[in-house]
């Protein structure tokens, strides 16, 4: 794992109300790294996701992403500067076919929606193929979506965010909702790619034998701060962690 520091969040803060999801909450990812970012429900961990991806914009702090600033950019200006996403809830265009999935992906990674109108079922069609056969799921490509199995779903965005190309990825509950056959196949899916494209990763997950087997290193997190971070043995090891979360049923 490289040493070069790829994302860096200081002090972020985010409010509803009275309520302070994230507060001060700061985060290091060196490139290269899979991070597993973990706490009760409630502790902040689908804010901070939506804090780094643009979907909210923090009432205090600092995001940069290699070297430049991007907290107050909006989502797609972070999503073409390569950070790609997957959702707790699988967000597919339900109408459309898994290949056509792709290829809006594809077409808008390349700024080239103004095309959809004419040409939209050839464009990125090859590629789109491609990225779907990477997730096993290319015998499925004139699908409609609605027809898919949850674990294809989750499959299916996972391939819509690699469309981006992304340097960092990040995995909201990649395995919520499946069988632990599935959630052991979809993450050992997503450790052969990271390790083919040298790609950085920040999941967070309930499961914690998959937290334990596919991370290098894991954030714990409560009521909004950070609690503790380290290696799998470490936090595995931690009484704090241990009262709050790991043995206190925490969801």
């Amino acid at each position: 794992m490289a040493d070069e520091l790829l994302l860096e969040a200081r002090g972020l803060c985010k409010a509803f109300g009275g309520v302070r999801a994230v507060d001060g909450l700061c985060l290091h990812l060196a490139r290269g790294e899979v991070r597993a970012l973990i706490g009760p429900n409630g502790a902040g961990k689908t804010t901070l996701f939506n804090l780094l991806t643009g979907q909210l914009v923090c009432d205090n702090g600092l995001i940069l992403f290699q070297g430049e600033r991007i907290s107050g950019l909006p989502p797609h200006r972070i999503w073409r500067k390569g950070i790609s996403r997957t959702f707790q809830i699988t967000a597919a265009f339900q109408s459309l076919s898994v290949l056509e999935n792709v290829q809006v992906a594809l077409l808008s990674r390349d700024r080239a929606t103004h095309r959809m109108l004419a040409t939209a079922r050839r464009l990125g069609q090859e590629e789109a193929v491609r990225q779907l056969a990477r997730v096993g799921l290319a015998d499925q490509a004139e699908r409609p979506c609605f027809v898919l199995s949850y674990g294809d779903l989750k499959r299916l965005e996972l391939a819509v965010a690699l469309a981006n190309r992304p340097v960092l990825l990040l995995l909201d509950e990649p395995t919520a909702g499946m069988a632990p056959q599935e959630r052991s196949a979809l993450m050992a899916l997503v450790s052969r790619i990271v390790a083919e494209e040298g790609l950085t990763v920040l999941f967070t997950e309930h499961d914690m034998d998959v937290v334990f087997a596919a991370a290098h290193r894991i954030t714990v997190i409560h009521q909004g701060r950070t609690l503790a971070e380290g290696t799998p043995e470490a936090i595995r090891g931690n009484a704090r962690v241990q009262e709050i979360y790991l043995g206190g049923g925490g969801g």
